[in-house]
């Protein structure tokens, strides 16, 4: 039975392991990312990458070090460089003297033919057929829609938990729930049993938390790692969070569509033309984030990322134009938890008397002779 694994990427691993076991291969799943991890991937890569490329190598050292023999990975298009990363990591590891194969799927919008040619000789490495193989896909998919899903609920809850931490260790149960689950039946009984335990968390629904909108690259976005767990953070300062990126969210839309348009269209004053990697959306998104009434916005981008640079860049505009204030954390290797928690701490002092100040002056004209 072949090995095969894959990138770490926020909690999506157990929707990725379900998909390679029930293809028939046996799944080498990467460990969470350490700094350990990150260490051996900067050892090796560009000095200029960004940390998504250098965590990734990292990962696949670490999982062809337990016997993967072959790694199936996305690719990607445009002006941003993370297209050429599954080339690159290739190069990088058999010049390291690794045997093994790699799958780089881009996008099937891309080029229908070459998706299908790869596919085709992956499920030929697993004797399986595209009739087996669809209901495969029909079960990894729901299983990654219930993670997003759960995600989404802890962090709505997380703001208003009596006990901190109680959240996230509840959180943490589920995910072994759901990874226990295989069936669309199971995953369905998954559900309830995970949401009846969030919901069961005791909280005070009397808190007024304020309202984050959190954009960037991707990676950076889903793994908690990598943005050093900052939904966790702000849940436990009392900050309620929407993160712009959920994986089965931007599959949908970006993947197997020509993309969130209608966010592109937002961005157009500001930005009118695709940058690659997640650019665009970071404008966009801020701008629908200030619409919706948030408090703030956090822009998360790797060191030396183009599109967020070019982003950020054009972020102060915005804010100024629609009155939102917007934070702009570049993530590297050097990053600090320590020093990121300040500037959150810093961030979300100056919301809250941000808002005390304008309702402040709205209960001011509401006084007779105002």
């Amino acid at each position: 039975m072949k090995k095969v694994s894959f990138a770490h990427m926020g909690y999506s691993y157990l929707g990725f392991k379900q998909l390679v076991e029930d293809m028939g291969f046996e799944a080498v799943v990467p460990p969470s990312p350490s700094p350990a991890t990150l260490d051996r991937g900067v050892t090796y890569a560009p000095e200029y990458a960004c940390i998504p490329f250098k965590m990734v190598l990292g990962t696949y050292l670490e999982v062809l070090e337990r016997g993967a023999e072959m790694i199936i990975t996305s690719g990607g298009v445009g002006p941003c460089r993370a297209g050429l990363y599954g080339m690159m990591h290739e190069r990088i590891l058999r010049n390291l003297g690794f045997n093994f194969e790699i799958f780089i799927f881009d996008p099937p919008l891309t080029g229908l033919w070459p998706f299908f040619i790869k596919l085709r000789r992956v499920l030929k490495a697993a004797g399986l057929s595209w009739l087996a193989f669809v209901d495969v896909v029909r079960r990894a998919w729901a299983k990654l829609k219930l993670l997003d899903e759960l995600e989404q609920l802890a962090t709505s809850i997380r703001p208003y938990e009596l006990k901190r931490g109680e959240t996230t260790r509840t959180f943490h149960s589920c995910l072994k729930i759901v990874d226990q689950a295989r069936t669309l039946q199971e995953l369905a009984a998954a559900r309830e049993e995970c949401r009846q335990l969030l919901q069961n968390i005791p909280r005070d629904t009397g808190r007024r938390p304020l309202k984050v909108g959190i954009v960037g690259e991707i990676y950076v976005l889903l793994e908690p790692f990598m943005n050093l767990e900052i939904e966790k953070t702000l849940g436990e300062m009392g900050v309620v969070t929407h993160r712009s990126i959920y994986l089965t969210q931007y599959t949908a839309t970006d993947v197997l569509a020509r993309g969130a348009q209608d966010v592109r269209q937002l961005a157009h004053p500001y930005l009118n033309q695709f940058v690659g990697g997640h650019g665009q959306n970071s404008v966009g998104e801020t701008i629908l984030y200030a619409r919706n009434g948030f408090d703030g916005v956090i822009q998360l981008s790797p060191f030396t990322c183009i599109p967020e640079i070019v982003a950020k860049s054009i972020l102060p505009r915005v804010s100024r134009d629609l009155g939102i204030p917007i934070l702009s954390l570049t993530i590297d290797e050097q990053t600090g938890r320590a020093g990121v928690e300040t500037r959150l701490e810093a961030f979300v002092d100056l919301l809250r008397q941000r808002r005390e100040q304008m309702e402040a002056r709205s209960n001011a004209a509401l006084l007779p002779g105002y």
